[in-house]
């Protein structure tokens, strides 16, 4: 078998990655189960670490992801995902041929941080409004986000319920309050999820994830909201097109 080093075999990993893909391409469609790790490391006659090892790899490229208690499954592509573009989640999802989802988590008032008061360019204290949502892609959750929305801004968002809340938020900023998106500005790095994230997106704490900070301009400059967005590295791709 050729490695592309002269005289050298695959390691046992390597060896147990191939196998593992041969078997996904013949047996195994998307979303499709693997067999516990004790079964598969009886079948390679094999350690349970050199087993996770060749897992992990698969992981990182994409091919399987894993659920807390649940296991191994193959994985679907990627979503392509482009930060920079002011569109609907749904409307990304569906563009792709997948079926989107959105369950609201959570939604209160708070006072600011001061992380999130210098994002906004308001006060320590200040009143924001925080909304926690789980977002899927073809019924498996993708991505935890936090919205933190400038009460000063939005008047009377408790008024909403978890019909609206649970839709876009763009579309609701542009029918209730004449707010469309300005500037944007956002970082994008690599990070271990927090405990609420992991928990929802069905992984162990601190696994590996993307997160995304965006801070969102209305037509007139003021920064009106800020996301954080948490997303299962295994899932998700970005695109960025940049103009001439």
């Amino acid at each position: 078998m050729y490695t592309g080093i002269p005289g050298r075999e695959p390691s046992q990993v390597t060896q147990i990655r191939q196998a593992l893909l041969a078997q996904i391409d013949q047996d195994l469609g998307e979303h499709g189960r693997l067999p516990a790790e004790r079964v598969l490391s009886e079948q390679f006659a094999t350690t349970r670490i050199t087993l996770r090892e060749a897992l992990l790899q698969l992981e990182a490229e994409g091919v399987l992801y894993r659920e807390e208690r649940r296991g191994w499954f193959v994985a679907p592509p990627r979503l392509a995902y482009n930060p920079s573009a002011r569109g609907y989640f749904d409307r990304m999802v569906r563009s792709q041929g997948r079926v989107p989802g959105t369950r609201l988590l959570q939604v209160e008032t708070q006072a600011a941080t001061e992380q999130i008061a210098a994002l906004l360019q308001i006060r320590p204290l200040d009143p924001v409004y925080l909304v926690r949502r789980a977002r899927s892609v073809d019924g498996r959750r993708v991505l935890f986000v936090e919205h933190y929305l400038n009460a000063a801004c939005f008047p009377d968002f408790e008024r909403f319920g978890e019909r609206t809340l649970s839709h876009s938020l763009t579309e609701l900023y542009r029918q209730h309050y004449g707010i469309e998106y300005g500037r944007v500005r956002f970082e994008i790095m690599p990070t271990a999820l927090p405990e609420m994230a992991a928990r929802v997106l069905k992984v162990a704490p601190g696994s590996p994830a993307l997160q995304v900070q965006r801070v969102n301009a209305d037509q007139s400059g003021r920064w009106i909201d800020c996301d954080l967005e948490y997303w299962r590295q295994d899932a998700v791709k970005v695109c960025i097109e940049a103009g001439s």
